[in-house]
């Protein structure tokens, strides 16, 4: 029998599965407004009124996607009191990797000890842990795994250009992970996704060895017009009103766009996640992120229903209610 399969042994009647911890990863550097604007020539205060920035993170050297993945993922671990050799998948979402061979996940799975697990990248950018675990959740109901870790893990950075003041003062670096498993009461409801194919230019890297462009008005404008209807499903199909929310917890792309988001949705009683202004947009580390933030400073409690979404180049998005941890 292989490890996999043994991992498996003992489902029971598990109908669906949970979030049983979620950790995160922000690398050493905290870089300013005020060092970041004197190369661009604009001032910090433009900055924040223009995305809701105060400061971010940059990776250096040695703080690699799969590096920060790796300590999230064994953070998020000790937290649920698992161990590596506990989890049989392990689901990477990232857009950021140096390079497209290996998978980001299959060596964060040899950086914890367990190269044999399933371990998988799932690339929807800025959506991309919402549909990570959308696919775990899925995974972890049919029966397929057990104990997952799903991780948002990107250094943006690396694809930046440091003189655009369009992407240069909102992306930024860090990794987030959240420990999945099976339970007998779903902590995780179905996960609401798609995107609209035709705009997937308006955020896009155009060549291998080019820099992320970003029309962030029209970005703006789609989010703004068509999401809220999105996060409505996404609570319709958890069977939860959205003044029952308690937290709110959206990809970190923009403050105003954060709030308009709540706003519209009605989301009136939820802790609503603002951690872009102190981390910056991370792209798909930036919901487990903010997740990992409202819990720790108490916001949000253990079985509060909060609900995810993430959203951003493809365009794709992806939302699900879920039970915290």
């Amino acid at each position: 029998m292989s490890s996999n399969s043994s991992a498996l042994t003992g489902f029971g009647a598990a109908a669906g599965s949970r979030i049983a911890a979620v950790a995160g990863v922000r690398p050493e550097r905290v870089v300013g407004n005020e060092e970041l604007g004197r190369g661009l020539g604009v001032t910090a205060e433009w900055i924040e009124r223009r995305v809701g920035v105060r400061e971010r993170r940059f990776a250096g050297a040695e703080e690699t996607v799969t590096g920060m993945a790796a300590g999230a993922a064994a953070k998020a671990l000790s937290t649920a009191g698992l161990a590596p050799a506990d989890i049989d998948l392990l689901v990477l979402a990232t857009c950021s990797m140096p390079s497209p061979m290996p998978s980001g996940a299959a060596s964060v799975a040899a950086l914890l000890g367990v190269p044999r697990i399933a371990a998988f990248d799932v690339n929807a950018a800025c959506a991309g842990f919402c549909y990570a675990l959308g696919v775990a959740d899925g995974l972890i109901r049919s029966r397929t795994s057990r104990r997952a870790l799903v991780i948002g893990a990107e250094r943006m950075t690396d694809w930046v250009d440091q003189g655009d003041v369009d992407t240069a003062t909102v992306f930024a670096d860090g990794a987030g992970a959240a420990v999945v498993v099976a339970a007998e009461r779903a902590g995780i409801h179905p996960v609401e996704w798609g995107g609209d194919g035709d705009k997937a230019g308006l955020v896009a890297i155009p060549d291998r060895h080019g820099s992320v462009t970003m029309q962030g008005q029209a970005v703006y404008r789609w989010v703004t017009s068509e999401l809220a209807a999105v996060a409505a499903a996404a609570c319709a199909r958890a069977g939860i009103a959205p003044a029952d929310l308690k937290g709110f917890v959206t990809h970190q792309a923009n403050l105003r766009m954060i709030e308009r988001l709540a706003t519209s949705l009605g989301a009136t009683n939820a802790a609503v996640a603002r951690d872009i202004v102190e981390t910056g947009n991370t792209s798909a580390a930036s919901v487990p992120l903010a997740l990992s933030r409202l819990i720790d400073l108490g916001q949000v409690r253990p079985g509060d229903a909060i609900l995810l979404m993430g959203f951003g180049a493809g365009l794709s998005y992806a939302a699900q209610v879920i039970a915290c941890p």
